[in-house]
């Protein structure tokens, strides 16, 4: 230790309130950073879940051509007139023909993981008097549960249970109550077509998604097709996970390579999404910054107030022999010692905090506990702003500190 960083010491330990104050201001705007930016990693986690327990990364499906032009020809002579009335565009099939074929030439994309056919209609579901619509989706119930997790928001009955019975129907929660219906009743399906038949609830399914669980209802696809009269090989929609969904747009480009049909990804569809997630992310990070910034006003005013009082003392080291980068090393010394242990206690809460956010009761889809993320990230950086940010609010009055006149100053 030389001489500059034993009185660096010594300032230090003199002034012992001072010294715990700029600590535990680091210390306070380091654990903010890591509880903020855990806590809002947490939530973003749990809507991408949320919103991924019944949207795919991609989508296939058979949509109205783009192409509006005219159904005649425009004519060569001048003199000539053309007049169509109320022209429309006309879808002339339903639905995806060949799905297996389509399905099997995706999954040879390598950004692929897994990949389901589902085939959705809208149905009126009837118990008793009560009555409501629904959206009907026939599931391959191994790709789907493989896409989905579906299987783990089942809070009654078995996913696979569906192959097992032809008759089976599982019901979203919030549908199940609207119609007032459990596990083990049955109810009316009826269709567009007039088509009528009765099913036997077998399950009952919550993704946390209010709107999502008040009308689905799943069947086996192979049901579905025997409802509304369609082939083994029809669908209505191709659904497709990537191994990253952020890299969706990237993925759905080499899809409409092979195919078709209209090729959809999950921000093409949901802009509004993937604009919440950002703004969720620049809102913590901007709390988490402004308290390590305020943080660092605390430790700029001590430090400040430390010179206005050391004033003599410094002109006496300077008239010593002392120099203005010695003086600048004394306070730096100060602020990166006020820094670390700052950064280290506050790390420690920070952990103490997430680990206290993480077990206090909140039911939010299939989690009972408010939602955090460890990610080691969030510590080392709230480590580095709060020694960064303590540094810089040191300097400056460092700087002042070096460039005191001693003989002005002594003779007062």
């Amino acid at each position: 230790m030389n001489t500059n960083q034993k009185i660096a010491k010594v300032q230090l330990t003199s002034r012992f309130r001072q010294l715990l104050v700029a600590i535990l201001s680091v210390a306070f705007g380091t654990s903010m950073y890591i509880a903020m930016n855990s806590f809002m990693a947490g939530v973003n986690n749990i809507q991408t879940e949320i919103t991924f327990a019944s949207m795919a990364h991609i989508k296939v499906f058979n949509d109205l051509t783009d192409d509006t032009s005219s159904i005649l020809p425009r004519p060569k002579e001048n003199n000539t007139v053309l007049m169509i009335h109320n022209n429309k565009n006309i879808q002339y099939t339903e639905g995806i023909k060949n799905v297996d074929e389509i399905k099997k030439k995706i999954f040879e994309i390598p950004e692929v993981n897994s990949v389901t056919v589902q085939l959705n209609e809208t149905i009126f579901i009837r118990n008793g008097v009560a009555k409501a619509n629904a959206s009907l989706s026939g599931i391959d119930t191994v790709n789907e549960n493989e896409l989905f997790e579906t299987a783990s928001y089942m809070i009654e009955g078995s996913l696979s249970d569906l192959d097992k019975r032809s008759d089976g129907i599982i019901l979203g929660v919030n549908l199940a109550r609207k119609i007032g219906v459990k596990t083990g009743n049955t109810v009316s399906v009826s269709t567009s077509h007039g088509i009528s038949k009765t099913f036997k609830i077998i399950g009952i399914i919550e993704t946390g998604s209010k709107g999502a669980d008040m009308t689905r209802a799943l069947v086996s696809i192979q049901t579905a097709r025997q409802l509304f009269s369609k082939n083994k090989s029809y669908a209505t929609d191709i659904l497709v996970n990537t191994n990253n969904y952020n890299n969706a747009n990237e993925v759905a480009k080499k899809v409409r390579e092979i195919t078709d049909y209209k090729v959809e990804s999950w921000q093409e569809g949901n802009s509004q999404l993937v604009s919440s997630s950002i703004l969720r992310d620049i809102l913590a990070i901007s709390v988490s910054l402004t308290i390590l910034i305020v943080a660092g006003f605390g430790i700029y005013n001590i430090m400040n107030m430390t010179v206005n009082e050391k004033i003599k003392e410094i002109a006496i080291l300077k008239a010593m022999g002392f120099n203005g980068k010695d003086v600048i090393e004394i306070f730096l010394t100060q602020s990166i010692v006020i820094g670390l242990i700052g950064g280290f206690i506050g790390v420690f809460l920070g952990n103490i905090i997430v680990q206290t956010l993480d077990v206090v009761p909140f039911k939010i889809a299939t989690h009972n506990t408010l939602p955090v993320v460890y990610n080691p990230k969030d510590y080392v950086l709230s480590f580095c702003f709060g020694v960064i940010i303590t540094l810089i609010a040191g300097y400056l009055p460092s700087r002042k500190a070096s460039k005191v006149d001693p003989v002005q100053i002594l003779r007062g």
